[in-house]
């Protein structure tokens, strides 16, 4: 999953006590603890899955990504010190992949972009930044825009569907800067299309606004947009991407963009803590996930495009009422399945197929998305290019008769 662990349980963490048999009551919390380690289990044990993330693996399988590190950069070189070396080739890649003059490695995403902003809100003079209700600073960063950065977000919409240029080009008051997600994931991962996408960055330079790129998972979005890295970069002012996410390093981001804007990054960075002594073993694995798994997500992107619509027939063979893939022809190699039911039954029932059969279709948790209906997250990783269209209906109508049962 693209989820680290922590995101993972807080997704999953509520408030409150629910009964168990015998008339105990548990707290939610731990409730939902037991269910995940019950998960990573069932997925670690599983002889076929769509995807299996780095988090859910040991220490040792975690370390041995770093095998043949020697091929990635020049281990004889000495150790970076405070960004220097490994860290500065790493930067160096990023910048020649995404088209910009330079880049800056951090270790956090949340970290890169409030430094992005700040620094655009100080060149603008507006601290205003447009962006959409379900964008990750909103949903998953406890207001770290306001209440760290003095920055001020407006949200342009809260739909499930990326902002138009109307929504751009009209909003009410003015803002320093546009953040985009791409893809936007809290709504299924999607994209706009590119003359979508062109008209909302021109839309933003109308009102004299800069634009950025939330591009945590911008490397799987060439296949959607039909364009390279490069070109997809270089409608914005500014880029943030992920090393773990899609890549599956071990974590950090990098900030792209002009080098007069990096430069003073760097400056925000050290204030921001982010001024790490030695981060070689995060940084060669991110040299990794840029040498190994960036050139596989375009076959995971069509792929999943195969798991959709096999998906999409499964569920509807079994007849139940409401399901639908979401979107049905997924932008990355993620999308969404939504089906009728409550959490804990369906979440049984996945987890029931994956200890009894060895096969672990859906491993990610189901959420309340309405009365009645719950969502769950699909991966298509490198496990998943083994399954053809039948291994995916055969899956879904074995899953399908646990639920029904």
């Amino acid at each position: 999953m693209s989820d680290t662990a922590a995101q993972e349980e807080q997704r999953e963490a509520h408030q409150g006590e629910r009964p168990e048999q015998g008339g105990r009551a548990e707290p939610e919390e731990e409730r939902h603890r037991r269910q995940r380690e019950r998960r990573v289990a069932a997925l670690r044990g599983a002889r076929r899955a769509l995807d299996r993330p780095g988090f859910v693996t040991t220490l040792r399988e975690r370390i041995a990504l770093l095998d043949g590190a020697g091929e990635l950069y020049d281990l004889d070189e000495p150790s970076d010190l405070y960004g220097n070396g490994v860290v500065a080739a790493l930067e160096e890649r990023t910048a020649a992949l995404l088209g910009t003059e330079a880049a800056a490695f951090f270790p956090t995403g949340t970290m890169a972009q409030q430094v992005a902003l700040r620094c655009w809100a100080g060149r603008t003079g507006n601290p205003v930044v447009a962006l959409h209700g379900l964008g990750h600073p909103e949903v998953h960063e406890r207001d770290a825009f306001s209440r760290v950065s003095g920055l001020r977000p407006v949200r342009l919409t809260d739909e499930p569907r990326q902002p138009t240029a109307d929504e751009v080009r009209c909003f009410e008051e003015p803002f320093g800067a546009l953040m985009l997600e791409l893809p936007l994931r809290e709504a299924g991962y999607l994209l706009p299309t590119w003359e979508e996408l062109t008209e909302v960055v021109e839309a933003a330079r109308e009102r004299d606004a800069v634009v950025h790129f939330d591009g945590a998972r911008l490397w799987e979005c060439t296949v959607h947009f039909g364009r390279p890295l490069a070109e997809i970069a270089g409608l914005a002012d500014s880029v943030y991407v992920s090393f773990y996410k899609s890549l599956r390093g071990y974590g950090g981001a990098a900030l792209a963009g002009p080098r007069t804007l990096i430069e003073e990054a760097k400056a925000w960075r050290h204030r921001y803590g982010g001024q790490v002594f030695q981060q070689f073993p995060t940084v060669l694995s991110a040299l990794a996930g840029l040498e190994r798994e960036l050139p596989r997500l375009p076959a995971y992107v069509t792929h999943a495009r195969v798991v959709a619509a096999a998906l999409r027939e499964g569920l509807a063979a079994a007849g139940l009422p409401w399901a639908r893939v979401h979107p049905e022809v997924p932008h990355t190699h993620e999308f969404q399945v939504w089906l009728p039911g409550e959490p804990d039954a369906v979440g049984e029932a996945a987890l029931r197929q994956a200890e009894e059969t060895g096969t672990m279709l859906f491993s990610r948790p189901w959420d309340a998305a309405g009365p009645g209906i719950v969502r769950t997250e699909v991966s298509v990783g490198e496990p998943g290019l083994e399954w053809t269209a039948d291994d995916v209906r055969a899956a879904v109508a074995d899953f399908a008769a646990r639920l029904t049962a």
